[in-house]
């Protein structure tokens, strides 16, 4: 079975190539969200915390934490690779996609997040954090993020339609070739447009 995963999940593409895709394609623009993966609970505590790394407070559960890069439609293009549950999605996503998200907003290709990702930096729009009464023009910009960045809630409940990923009992660091076997076959049943 792991083997089979690993063979499948190699024929997912690299953020460079996604990239380069997208922009090729004229998108309009990307949107990037992060989703917990359920697993069993693991017991692996952080270096001078007292917290499981696996363990997430936003969620209160045990899970494994990846970034999934969608496009204007919300479909799944790319996904990072897991990170314990207790890692925030801004910190997960610089690991792993902002630095080539900036290369790409500079080509004309931004991205829009929600505001768990506020300050990632240039390129990446998210809503303002107004205060009790935002502006017009505020409320405006927040209302278009939040509405154009919908659709990528979408590639969250695409990636969990797959039963293993619904709730994860073998070790978590195996999520990463889980997910990628999974956007793989996604891609490979995406309509066309």
């Amino acid at each position: 079975m792991h083997e089979a995963l690993e063979v499948i999940a190699q024929r997912a593409p690299s953020l460079s190539q996604v990239l380069e895709q997208m922009r090729q394609q004229g998108e309009p623009f990307l949107c990037l969200d992060g989703t917990l993966i359920h697993t069993s609970a693991l017991h692996a505590p952080e270096p001078g915390r007292t917290t499981d790394a696996w363990f997430s407070g936003k969620h209160q559960a045990f899970g494994g934490n990846v970034q999934v890069l969608t496009d204007h439609t919300g479909y799944p293009v790319w996904i990072s690779p897991v990170e314990p549950g207790s890692t925030h999605d801004i910190t997960a996503a610089r690991r792993h996609v902002l630095p080539a998200l900036y290369k790409a907003a500079a080509q004309g290709l931004p991205t829009l997040a929600d505001k768990g990702y506020t300050g990632a930096g240039i390129g990446i729009k998210v809503p303002v954090k107004a205060g009790p009464k935002p502006d017009g023009d505020t409320r405006w910009r927040n209302y278009l993020i939040t509405s154009l960045r919908a659709p990528a809630e979408r590639a969250n409940a695409l990636l969990k339609s797959f039963k293993a990923l619904r709730y994860v009992t073998i070790s978590p660091h195996r999520i990463t070739a889980i997910t990628a076997a999974a956007l793989v076959i996604l891609t490979l049943h995406q309509p066309s447009r």
